[in-house]
């Protein structure tokens, strides 16, 4: 699914948020990024739609090099990857199912796009999308009227009406309280398990990234410090990550 080989980014001022990193990640797998803010998660996420281009190496997504696409050819390729963002990226005075109905427009003409001309699939997705996450009862309510966990799984029902072969999810627990954690990680497993959609997400919780991810990539000053199983992740490698005194894999 993922193919990063000597993958740098180097941001106009000079500062470098990834250095060399190369990881492969097979499809179905849900794998946890962490470290410490400004650590390069975020970058890493945002090569993987095209939102960031390398500076050099390059990044594959199925098969196709994300750094060489522009236009709409890296239009067609996003619509094949759900972002969740973590302030959610919603139209606050809109409805949540034409929220979600955002989530296909990169399956249609540029015309119907643009006028919201929707079929008959497009709203049986969206409805059947915002019931899985628990909010069909609120599809015809604005988006400014609900909670933040609320806003957080419309965000999650738009990503999945993508029907998207990956799933990026850039700290999208940083706002909400340790409960509503659990309940956003666990319909993001629950995805990942019932459809083998691959699922990273970037974690600022250990306990949260042990509980429910299988593979642990862990970023430190631009570099990949850490790329193994869950079980693998002691607290004294946890503490060597967080302090930088892990040396680039």
């Amino acid at each position: 699914m993922i193919e990063a080989h000597n993958l740098g980014v180097t941001f106009p001022g000079g500062t470098e948020a990834l250095k060399g990193i190369n990881v492969t990640i097979d499809d179905g797998e849900f794998i946890a990024v962490i470290g410490l803010s400004g650590a390069g998660k975020s970058t890493f996420l945002r090569t993987l739609n095209g939102l960031v281009k390398p500076t050099t190496g390059s990044v594959r997504v199925g098969g196709v090099d994300v750094g060489s696409l522009s236009g709409k050819a890296l239009q067609r390729f996003r619509r094949t990857v759900g972002f969740i963002f973590q302030q959610f990226n919603l139209v606050t005075r809109l409805s949540a199912i034409d929220n979600v109905l955002h989530g296909r427009i990169g399956y249609l003409p540029t015309w119907r796009g643009l006028m919201g001309l929707y079929g008959e699939r497009d709203y049986e997705l969206a409805a059947a999308y915002l019931d899985e996450v628990g909010l069909a009862e609120k599809k015809d309510v604005r988006v400014d009227s609900l909670s933040g966990g609320q806003q957080q799984r419309v965000a999650i029902a738009r990503a999945m009406a993508q029907e998207p072969q990956l799933v990026l999810a850039d700290e999208p627990m940083a706002s909400l309280d340790p409960r509503l954690s659990d309940v956003i990680l666990g319909l993001l497993k629950d995805y990942n398990e019932a459809r083998g959609v691959t699922v990273l997400v970037n974690i600022h919780v250990l306990e949260l990234a042990r509980r429910y991810a299988q593979r642990v990539l862990a970023f430190n000053q631009g570099r990949l410090v850490f790329d193994g199983p869950v079980a693998d992740l002691t607290e004294d490698l946890a503490e060597q990550i967080y302090a930088g005194s892990l040396e680039a894999l």
